[in-house]
């Protein structure tokens, strides 16, 4: 049994498809890790979209990466944030002049138009293709969060946008650090090296507690609710199989090589105080050949839980990050920091080589991955690859979550009612 090639994304074949997206990451599996040496101090200007508690944590990581780079200085040029407050509050950790700290809908506009070289996007997931977009017509290089999209228009966006960066020279990192993290490459080596075989099947997981959730406050705009409340809503951030899980089905397509050819599964809501996610999915995604991966992912507070990946080959077995059981493979040495900061240490790098990472294909696929398990779960139908990314005829291709990202633009935002969830390819809602 052979792992098949990839097949159409938006008219790329399989095959190719594995061509683009295996080229950002060559450099790393091929064991170049040694540090870039600037053959002259070198200032790279930065900026943040996105200033919640990931979007600080990935300034600090960019930051922290900028001390592992000789001759390398980074400069905090601008932030942007829905809420005001929240842009100042960055700004000012950095000693950023209050008048380049953006607010609102437009905000990523006017950071844009800075003279900004490297922008960090962290904002709700539905923001991101729009914002993303913006930044590489800009001609920026981008590091962006996961994930990147909440339906199949706009995991397609990232991929077309993608296409544009390679053609513009510009560098795209996303925050699936497990590709970045010394244990996980050292993994991949050995599968791509025959340690285990062809893989057979595995399971993936992400099981823990419920987030934090918020409710809407008097006098509160709906906007300003959904913006403050977007880990409680499908709209905003995809449902948790694609805001968290995704990080385990990411490692999934990359060790087998291409996403499922199809998915169906389950899952339901009972717990959960705001939004209309669901607590619990369990889905069966299926790779062709014979290779099916569990995927199973909840966030209920009191159960045992587990963040991990498990994969069976016809000569051994595997975890994600290691304890590898089948041929010795000795793999070179992987940088082995924080892959947080690593994944900006690759970015950076390959900004100053000229050799500019993309990883645009490889965070769309997974994160369309995630949508095609939730929206099976939502509708309890069979969804396949292609009704996602070539059939133009299928009801999920041009499936799209609402309140959009241009509708926060037009002021043109409900919410949702809580515990009342999308069913995708209808007018209806249903509660749970």
């Amino acid at each position: 049994m052979k792992n098949k090639p990839i097949e159409g994304i938006a008219g790329v074949s399989r095959r190719n498809f594995m061509k683009t997206s295996a080229a950002g990451a060559a450099a790393i599996l091929a064991g170049k890790n040694v540090i870039f040496a600037a053959s002259a101090k070198r200032k790279l200007k930065i900026a943040l979209i996105g200033c919640g508690g990931r979007g600080n944590g990935a300034l600090d990581n960019c930051m922290e990466a900028a001390k592992n780079i000789d001759g390398l200085e980074l400069e905090l040029v601008a932030t942007a944030d829905w809420f005001k407050q929240k842009a100042e509050s960055t700004g000012k950790r950095y000693q950023l002049d209050a008048s380049k700290c953006f607010a609102g809908a437009q905000a990523y506009k006017k950071l844009l138009d800075t003279d900004v070289e490297v922008v960090l996007i962290a904002t709700p997931p539905n923001f991101r293709h729009v914002h993303f977009d913006a930044a590489i017509k800009a001609g920026k290089n981008v590091f962006m969060e996961k994930p990147v999209a909440v339906d199949p228009p706009g995991a397609r966006s990232i991929i077309a946008t993608g296409e544009l960066a390679k053609q513009k020279g510009l560098a795209i990192v996303a925050g699936t650090q497990r590709r970045h993290e010394a244990s996980y490459l050292r993994t991949k080596y050995a599968i791509d090296r025959g340690a285990i075989g062809q893989i057979l099947g595995g399971c993936v997981w992400w099981c823990g507690g419920a987030l934090w959730y918020k409710t809407q406050d008097p006098n509160e705009s709906d906007a300003d609710y959904l913006v403050r409340n977007w880990v409680s809503f499908s709209e905003m951030s995809g449902d948790h199989i694609v805001e968290q899980h995704v990080h385990n089905l990411d490692v999934a397509n990359w060790f087998i090589g291409h996403p499922p050819d199809n998915a169906l599964g389950f899952g339901s809501r009972a717990r959960r105080k705001t939004g209309d996610q669901f607590d619990f999915f369990s889905i069966d995604f299926d790779y062709g050949d014979g290779v099916h991966i569990h995927s199973m992912c909840r966030q209920v507070n009191g159960t045992d839980g587990g963040v991990r990946e498990f994969f069976r080959g016809t000569e051994g077995q595997t975890m994600g990050g290691g304890g590898l059981k089948g041929k010795d493979i000795k793999a070179p040495e992987f940088p082995d920091r924080n892959p947080y900061v690593q994944e900006h240490v690759d970015l950076l790098n390959s900004i100053l080589k000229n050799e500019p990472l993309n990883e645009a294909h490889n965070v769309a696929t997974s994160t369309l991955t995630a949508i095609m398990g939730r929206i099976s779960a939502y509708t309890g139908k069979l969804i396949r690859w292609k009704d996602l990314i070539e059939n133009t005829s299928s009801p999920w291709y041009n499936l799209t979550l609402k309140p959009t990202a241009m509708d926060f633009e037009a002021g043109e935002v409900e919410a949702p009612p809580d515990d009342v969830f999308p069913i995708p390819g209808t007018d209806r809602r249903r509660r749970g």
